[in-house]
């Protein structure tokens, strides 16, 4: 089962909120397509396969269907020396985007899921993150080993609950497959 859950910071005047509905309504449309395409991923989601399977399936969804591109060098910060390049971006306007990151087996293990926090973060035209995680991981067995999607709701809004915990995002919209 597809699941969804959002954090976002109360926004900063009327650009913000339109911005944040484009966001929304951007999210909404990957919801469906990714419960559309649930028993595919579903199939792919095995013990053993690569990642790039999932990121494969995933992105023609996100660049065919919702326009993101892969692999953009996101514009560095004054200062700051990063070549950042999410899995997928979708830009907004010149100074702003969505970056999109297609997760598995070390989504919380490697801490992949506050890499691509930090990634928006810092990132000069990206104010949103679209993290794609697995519900579950299993074991050589097929027995659940763990689950990232709740560890990733819970990792995530600790940055959305007081101004001295905030970055510089203003969504992260966690999609769990």
């Amino acid at each position: 089962m597809i699941q969804y859950r959002r954090h976002a910071r109360m926004p900063d005047g009327a650009l913000e909120r339109a911005e944040l509905e484009r966001v929304d309504a951007l999210a909404e449309r990957l919801m469906d397509h990714l419960q559309a395409d649930e028993g595919v991923i579903a199939r792919l989601h095995i013990h053993g396969a690569q990642s790039k399977a999932i990121q494969g399936r995933v992105g023609s969804l996100l660049e065919a269907e919702l326009g993101f591109a892969p692999e953009v060098v996101l514009t560095p910060d004054e200062g700051l020396v990063t070549r950042a390049r999410p899995d997928f971006y979708y830009p907004l306007s010149p100074t702003t985007g969505v970056i999109a990151e297609v997760e598995r087996g070390g989504t919380t293990a490697n801490n992949h899921d506050l890499k691509d926090l930090w990634k928006a973060h810092i990132a000069i035209n990206a104010n949103h993150l679209f993290l794609v995680v697995p519900n579950e991981l299993f074991n050589e067995n097929g027995a659940v080993r763990e689950r990232p999607f709740p560890k990733v709701v819970r990792r995530m809004g600790a940055f959305f609950t007081t101004p001295r915990t905030a970055v510089d995002v203003l969504s992260v919209h966690i999609f769990g497959y």
